[in-house]
C-alpha cells in the first residue's frame, strides 16, 4: 500500500502537480469524492475551529444531487476541483468517454483544478485536459477509505510521510467518514506542533 508515490517515478506524469515548493513548511489540505451532506459539513466544521481552507476535489454527480452542501464549500471560503462527473478510472474507459464526463462535471464545478481519480488517467487523456486544467495528484494519500486500517495506522503513516509541501489527500465519503473524521483534527494538531503552516491550491 503507497502511502507516497515514488518521487523518482513522478515524472513520466509529466506536467501535474504531486507536491508544492519543498523549501517551504507547508501543508496542502485536499479533500476527495464529496460533496456528501452526512460527512462534507463536518469536515468544514473542523476546518473552521482550525481556521483552515482546503481544496475539495468534488464528483459532478454528487454536485448535483446536494447542491446546498457544494455551496456550503464555496460560502465558507475553500476551493473546489473537478473529479469527473462519475468518480471514473481513466484507464477503463475511452479518452472521448472520459474527456467527456470531465466536462460535464465542469457544467456544476467551475474550476480549473482537475484529478483523476484513482490516480488512473492516461497520458493521451492528460494531455487533452491541460488545455485547461491544471492535473493535481498528491504528496501524501491518507487511505482513510480503507476500513482496514485503523485511525491509529493511518496517522502514524501521515506522520511518517508528511513533508515541506505535502499535497495531502482526505476524502470526505460515507465511506472514509469514521477514519477520516478521527484522523483529521489529530492531523493537523500534529502538524501544527511540528510547525508547519497551510496552504491552498
Amino acid at each position: 500500500m503507497n502511502f507516497q508515490f515514488p518521487d523518482i517515478l513522478r515524472p513520466i506524469w509529466g506536467q501535474a502537480v504531486w507536491r508544492k515548493n519543498p523549501s517551504e513548511k507547508v501543508i496542502y489540505l485536499t479533500f476527495d469524492d464529496g460533496p456528501v451532506p452526512e460527512v462534507t459539513p463536518l469536515v468544514l466544521d473542523i476546518l473552521d475551529k482550525q481556521e483552515l481552507k482546503a481544496t475539495f476535489f468534488c464528483v459532478g454527480e454528487n454536485v448535483k444531487k446536494f447542491p446546498e452542501t457544494y455551496s456550503e464549500v464555496i460560502r465558507r471560503g475553500h476551493k473546489t476541483g473537478n473529479h469527473t462527473f462519475n468518480h471514473l478510472k481513466g484507464f477503463s474507459v475511452s479518452t472521448d468517454e472520459y474527456v467527456e464526463n470531465v466536462r460535464k462535471a465542469a457544467e456544476s464545478i467551475d474550476s480549473n483544478l482537475f484529478r483523476p481519480p484513482y490516480g488512473r488517467i492516461t497520458l493521451k487523456q492528460k494531455k487533452i485536459l491541460q488545455a485547461d486544467y491544471e492535473i493535481i495528484m498528491w504528496d501524501l494519500i491518507t487511505h482513510d477509505y480503507n476500513r482496514k486500517l485503523s485511525p491509529g495506522k493511518i496517522l502514524e503513516n501521515v506522520k511518517r510521510y508528511s513533508r515541506n509541501g505535502s499535497i495531502v489527500v482526505f476524502h470526505d465519503s460515507i465511506k472514509a467518514q469514521q477514519n477520516m473524521l478521527t484522523v483529521l483534527a489529530l492531523a493537523i494538531e500534529f502538524w501544527k506542533s511540528e510547525g508547519y503552516s497551510f496552504g491552498i491550491l
